[in-house]
């Protein structure tokens, strides 16, 4: 990101702090605000809702709950609470990470607006990992029972609900070749990549952006240390393929981080 402008914004203030591309269509994420439904939501396009018409999205909307804002640090829930609800980001950012019985923790997730948290909690009805909030955030609770009720229902929203189920099983697939198969300045390099997608689905920047992560965070996510983390970020900005200040980030070379991935 480069530009001492930004600061420590949050991903929904982002918007007024990060100027986009011409191109590129502003979209203001949902504010702290319990009173948004799923209709109004500028989020409609990128959650459960999508598969569904107007008259079937106030029906979801009516099982929807819009909790209280989260801060930084606090919990969605903890690993092996009783599974209740999935979660659909509406602003800010989650992580997800996983405590062993030696008390040793990893990373599993991140989580950004229109995004489902809680699906690893389905099979065995209890959440495999624990959730907190890396920034001032807000969800919308999807009681899971409920859930199930109208996805039978709306075979749409059944059918829309297994493909994100599907792409969760796929990015579990992913990170498991990322872990075991690439050097640590691929996997830093396809991290920032699959950053740049999803802040592009929610039109943001996806060339300068703030990690809302820290790089411990990172380092745990990627099988990495800290030391290695911050010594490629380094070597990424010396090669002038990123711009680094603290936690702002620029891709300044998009072509040649991906081809830093396509040459494993």
């Amino acid at each position: 990101m480069g530009n001492s402008d930004i600061g420590t914004v949050s991903l929904d203030e982002m918007e007024a702090k990060i100027p986009v591309r011409p191109s590129a269509t502003v979209l203001k994420i949902c504010p702290h605000n319990p009173t948004v439904s799923c209709t109004s939501c500028r989020l409609n396009e990128l959650c459960l809702p999508i598969a569904l018409n107007k008259s079937e999205i106030h029906q979801l909307d009516a099982i929807v709950e819009r909790n209280r804002p989260f801060k930084k640090g606090d919990h969605l829930y903890r690993q092996s609470d009783e599974f209740k609800s999935v979660y659909a980001v509406r602003s800010g950012s989650f992580k997800s990470y996983f405590l062993s019985d030696s008390g040793q923790g990893r990373v599993t997730g991140f989580y950004l607006p229109g995004e489902i948290i809680g699906m690893d909690g389905i099979a065995s009805r209890s959440y495999a990992n624990s959730t907190s909030a890396l920034e001032h955030s807000s969800i919308c609770e999807i009681p899971f029972s409920q859930l199930e009720k109208l996805s039978q229902e709306l075979p749409s929203l059944q059918h829309h609900f297994f493909s994100i189920m599907g792409n969760e099983i796929a990015k579990d697939q992913q990170i498991h070749t990322l872990l075991s198969s690439y050097t640590a300045e691929e996997r830093t390099a396809s991290f920032l990549l699959g950053l740049s997608s999803r802040y592009a689905r929610v039109s943001l920047s996806p060339t300068r952006f703030l990690l809302p992560m820290t790089r411990g965070d990172i380092g745990e996510y990627l099988g990495l240390t800290v030391e290695t983390v911050s010594r490629i970020f380094t070597s990424l900005q010396k090669k002038g393929l990123i711009s680094v200040k603290n936690r702002e980030i620029e891709l300044l070379d998009i072509q040649s981080l991906r081809d830093i991935i396509s040459s494993t």
